[in-house]
């Protein structure tokens, strides 16, 4: 194995077919394909599922996370030197751009995305030495990019350290079943009773999502009532907003209280946690601490 090997095969993964990695890599198709048959030749397995998109097999999968580690240390040593020549150059009167950046993938879920992460993401953005790469997935599922390698950091709900990984808590995010004065008026004017929960429209994110099931499998077990999915964060909110339906809305996208609230024991508390990779980076190490420290106005007791 070398790095441009598994440089190739991060790339096959990341952008589903040997032509997209080639033009990433700056390199021809059937070089990409060079590397990986080699690749595979040297751990004596088969890779990745040559199909359209490609898809790693099991030892690929296995392979494809330490591979991202070593890439991601191998970058910023390389990075640092080219910064250290850069320096040395302007000392010397030389012209030196040091454009490069060091590339960190992240993931978090959408709620957090749309309030309170991104001053984090400003934070390392405009410190000129990192590009990142923000995904997104539901809070219950973000420590799955972890273990496959395709996030280095996680904003997660699960406390359990992913292995290799490291856990720093962010604080609470605060949901409350909320709805437009109008709709509240229209479908519950005697109260939310279980009935009347059976019969309002409930606004969900996407399929993962459970924050509303959950409300509904404790307070009206028997409601089965129509649902809108809408997989935006902001827009999800105005929706709310608009009458559509109700939903658990985080206080941070209801500052001002213009929602009615359902019920005040229908309180959801979310805890959040930070997960990253156990690596001596200090690329990483910054993206962490901008995390944490923008989740300052999360509940932190």
């Amino acid at each position: 194995m070398d790095l441009e090997q598994l440089r190739a095969l991060a790339a096959v993964v990341d952008q589903e077919t040997f032509e997209a990695a080639a033009d990433e890599l700056r390199i021809t198709p059937s070089a990409v394909s060079q590397r990986i048959k080699a690749l595979e030749r040297s751990v004596g397995s088969v890779l990745v599922r040559r199909l359209k998109p490609v898809v790693p097999t099991p030892a690929g999968e296995r392979l494809l996370r330490s591979a991202r580690q070593l890439l991601l240390l191998a970058d910023e040593a390389l990075l640092a030197l080219r910064s250290d020549r850069t320096h040395d150059a302007g000392r010397a009167g030389s012209a030196g751009t040091g454009t490069e950046l060091l590339r960190v993938p992240i993931v978090a879920n959408a709620d957090s995305i749309a309030t309170w992460l991104p001053p984090a993401i400003r934070e390392v953005a405009l410190g000129g030495r990192i590009a990142v790469e923000l995904l997104r997935d539901d809070e219950h599922a973000t420590a799955d990019l972890l273990r496959s390698g395709d996030a280095v950091g996680a904003v997660t709900a699960d406390p359990r350290p992913v292995q290799g990984c490291s856990v720093r808590p962010l604080g609470t995010m605060v949901y409350r079943a909320k709805a437009s004065a109008e709709f509240a008026a229209r479908w519950f004017p005697g109260g939310a009773t279980p009935e009347a929960l059976g019969a309002a429209p409930v606004m969900q994110y996407d399929r993962k999502d459970s924050h509303q099931l959950a409300l509904l499998a404790r307070v009206a077990p028997e409601a089965t009532p129509p649902q809108h999915f809408i997989p935006d964060s902001v827009q999800y909110v105005e929706a709310v907003h608009a009458g559509l339906g109700w939903g658990m809305v985080p206080d941070q996208q209801d500052p001002d209280g213009s929602l009615v609230e359902l019920d005040p024991a229908w309180r959801e508390d979310l805890r959040l946690y930070w997960q990253s990779w156990t690596l001596d980076s200090p690329g990483l190490a910054e993206v962490g601490d901008a995390v944490v420290r923008a989740a300052a106005v999360l509940r932190q007791r």
